[in-house]
């Protein structure tokens, strides 16, 4: 048996197996996992078949499959919620995997190397890709300000870092978001906030049956 065997298992999720340098970075946090007595459990641990097969629908579907499968496996995730693509938004996939883990009421955490609000994110989007700023408007009944974008589009989830469902079910599941200039240190964090929603959680499990 091995050391990572006898620890709770983790889905690393988020836009990083998009980046050139994933497998680097699965290396380094399943490091950081181990110091902290989790198994981290990369996408690719559970895609060695699609390798040989050519891009296309029925790979895309069976990748989907896989992941969701190895979501079933684990016990619990910590998520990459960074913007994706240069935009304001996370990546739609690892959004899709928050709400399947949250369904499932495992414990969850996540962190970001973007510490600015999602209204921000916003902002500055619009402003970069189409030259437009945000517009406020102002209800003559004495409600709250709102910010509209170039669509007329709301701009939501005030004090936020992403959607409100994004962050609402990460912290619902117990876990906080970890902010910091680089990611590993940002990953770091979270895995340590993770570990103690598990242990903490056991510890007063066992305690209640002592």
């Amino acid at each position: 048996m091995t050391e990572t065997q006898d620890y709770p298992k983790v889905y690393l999720g988020g836009d990083l197996v998009f980046r050139k340098n994933a497998q680097q970075l699965f290396t380094a946090f399943k490091e950081v996992c181990l110091a902290v007595r989790l198994h981290g459990v990369s996408p690719f641990d559970g895609q060695d078949e699609v390798e040989a097969l050519p891009p296309g629908k029925e790979t895309s579907l069976l990748i989907a499959r896989l992941d969701r499968g190895l979501m079933d496996k684990c016990d619990a995730a910590l998520f990459c919620i960074d913007p994706f693509r240069r935009a304001a938004d996370m990546d739609p996939g690892t959004a899709v995997e928050i709400g399947y883990m949250a369904a499932q009421n495992k414990p969850m955490a996540g962190y970001t190397v973007d510490g600015r609000f999602y209204h921000e994110k916003v902002q500055t989007y619009f402003e970069q890709a189409w030259h437009t700023p945000l517009t406020e408007e102002r209800p003559h009944n004495g409600a709250r300000v709102r910010w509209l974008d170039a669509d007329s589009m709301i701009v939501h989830s005030e004090g936020l870092l992403q959607n409100a469902m994004v962050e609402g079910f990460i912290r619902q599941a117990g876990g906080d978001i970890a902010i910091a200039d680089d990611i590993l240190s940002a990953f770091r964090a979270a895995a340590s906030d993770l570990a103690g929603l598990i242990y903490g959680a056991a510890e007063k499990k066992d305690a209640s049956h002592g």
